[in-house]
C-alpha cells in the first residue's frame, strides 16, 4: 500500500482538499484533488484527478456541517483513491500563526490550545481552520497533522512594517500588521529562481483573486506586504473594500446606526469588485460587461494596485522584477495591461502579444524591469512542509 499526504483548507462554508502520492519523493502534483462547497446548505463534493478529468460531483445531504462533511469526504478517498494509497500524515492551511510561529509545526495539544488564542486575530477563518484540525484527529488516530501559516512568510518583514501607530500596549497586546497568503508568496518565492535571474533581487509579488494582496520581496523573503491585521486590508477585492478610512466606520455606526455584524458584512461580504459595480464580484463578468459601473469597477481595481506596487516599490527601493499570480493574476491578460500601462516609470514595458497568450515572462526584452505571470500552488507547497515535519 502506498503512502499519501492529505492537505486541508477549511473555510467556513467550504472544504479544500488534495491527496499527493508519497513515494519516496513528494509528487509534484496531487492525485486527487477538489472541494465541498455549500456547507450548511446544499453542499457538493466536487473532486478531478492528476489529468483534470472530473471524477466526482456529488450532492451531499441538505444542511450538512463541517464533522459530516469530513465523514464523507474520508470515505470517498477511501473508495477512490487509486492504489489504495494510505493518508500518513494531513497539512493545513492555518491563517493566522500570530507571533509565535514563523515556520510550519507539528501540531500536538499545546500547539492546537496556542492557535485557538488566535480566533480573536482571524475570527472568520481560525475557527474553521482548527474545527478541520479537530475533526481529522478524531477521524484519523495517530495520524500526524501539521499547522501551514499564512501568516508565517511575512515574520521576515523589518519591525517598522510591523507596527501600526497605536498606544504600545495595543502593539503588545498583538495588535500590529501580520501579512496573509503566506503560503503562496513562499512557492512564488520557492520556484521563482526557475523563472528569472532576479529572483533574489526587488520583486514584488501580486496575488491577485477574490482575496487580493502583494508583497515585496528581497532575497525572496517578505519586505512589505498589503495585508495587515486582517486580511481585509490593502487591495480592493472580490467582495472586500481593502484599505479604508478608519473614520468610515466610526460614521457607519455613529450616523447610521450599524453594529459590528452588519460593519463586518458590509467589509467582507458587500464591498469590493460587487460593491463597486453593483454586478458581480467576477472579474470575468465584469471585463464582459459594458454597465459603466463594472467598468469602473475594474478600473480603480487596477488603480489600487498601480498604487500599491508604488509604495511597495519605495520600501525595497526600486524594481526589478514583478510577479502576477492567483486566478486574476494569471489569467486576467487584461488586468495585467491596465496595471503595466500605468508602471512605465518604474521601467516596465509590456510584450502585448506575450501578455495575451498568458506567457511567463511578458515583459518585452528590453525592459528595465521583468514582468512574470506563475501559477501559485499552496496545496503543494502545504504538502512539502507537512513531508519535511514528518
Amino acid at each position: 500500500m502506498s503512502r499519501a499526504i492529505l492537505t486541508i483548507n477549511a473555510g467556513s462554508s467550504s472544504i479544500k482538499f488534495a491527496l499527493y502520492a508519497l513515494d519516496g519523493t513528494l509528487a509534484r502534483h496531487p492525485d486527487l484533488s477538489g472541494q465541498i462547497d455549500g456547507l450548511g446548505a446544499a453542499a457538493r463534493l466536487l473532486a478531478k484527478d492528476a489529468g483534470g478529468e472530473r471524477v466526482a460531483d456529488n450532492a451531499l445531504p441538505a444542511g450538512i456541517g463541517h464533522a459530516a462533511a469530513f465523514d464523507a469526504l474520508l470515505a470517498w478517498l477511501e473508495a477512490h483513491a487509486q492504489d489504495s494509497r494510505r493518508i500518513v500524515a494531513v497539512g493545513h492551511r492555518v491563517v493566522h500563526g500570530g507571533e509565535r510561529y514563523s515556520q510550519p509545526v507539528r501540531l500536538d495539544d499545546d500547539a492546537v490550545t496556542a492557535l485557538e488564542r488566535f480566533v480573536s486575530l482571524a475570527p472568520l477563518h481560525q475557527p474553521h481552520n482548527l474545527n478541520g484540525i479537530k475533526a481529522l484527529a478524531d477521524r484519523l488516530p495517530g495520524v500526524p497533522q501539521v499547522a501551514c501559516f499564512d501568516t508565517a512568510f511575512h515574520r521576515t518583514q523589518p519591525p517598522l512594517a510591523q507596527l501600526f501607530a497605536l498606544p504600545r500596549a495595543l502593539t503588545a497586546e498583538g495588535v500590529r500588521r501580520y501579512g496573509f497568503h503566506g503560503l503562496s508568496y513562499e512557492y512564488i518565492a520557492r520556484v521563482l529562481p526557475e523563472h528569472s535571474a532576479r529572483a533574489d533581487g526587488r520583486v514584488i509579488v501580486a496575488h491577485l483573486g477574490n482575496g487580493a494582496s502583494m508583497c515585496a520581496m528581497h532575497g525572496r523573503k517578505s519586505q512589505a506586504t498589503s495585508m495587515g491585521f486582517t486580511a481585509i486590508d490593502g487591495l480592493m477585492m472580490g467582495t472586500r473594500t481593502g484599505a479604508l478610512d478608519p473614520g468610515v466606520v466610526l460614521y457607519l455606526m455613529q450616523e447610521k446606526g450599524m453594529d459590528a455584524k452588519g460593519i463586518e458584512r458590509l467589509l467582507y461580504k458587500e464591498s469590493g469588485l460587487l460593491g463597486v459595480s453593483g454586478i458581480s464580484q467576477d472579474m470575468r463578468t465584469l471585463l464582459a460587461s459594458d454597465d459603466p459601473h463594472a467598468a469602473e469597477a475594474v478600473d480603480l481595481f487596477c488603480y489600487r494596485i498601480m498604487r500599491e506596487i508604488g509604495a511597495l516599490a519605495a520600501c525595497i527601493g526600486g524594481l526589478d522584477a514583478l510577479v502576477f499570480t492567483g486566478g486574476i493574476g494569471e489569467h486576467a491578460g487584461e488586468v495585467r495591461r491596465r496595471v503595466c500601462a500605468g508602471l512605465g516609470w518604474l521601467g516596465i514595458d509590456l510584450d502585448e502579444r506575450a501578455n495575451g497568450a498568458a506567457a511567463t515572462r511578458i515583459s518585452r526584452s528590453d525592459s528595465r524591469t521583468e514582468v512574470l505571470v506563475i501559477p501559485t500552488d499552496e496545496e503543494w507547497m502545504i504538502a512539502q512542509h507537512t513531508r519535511d515535519l514528518i
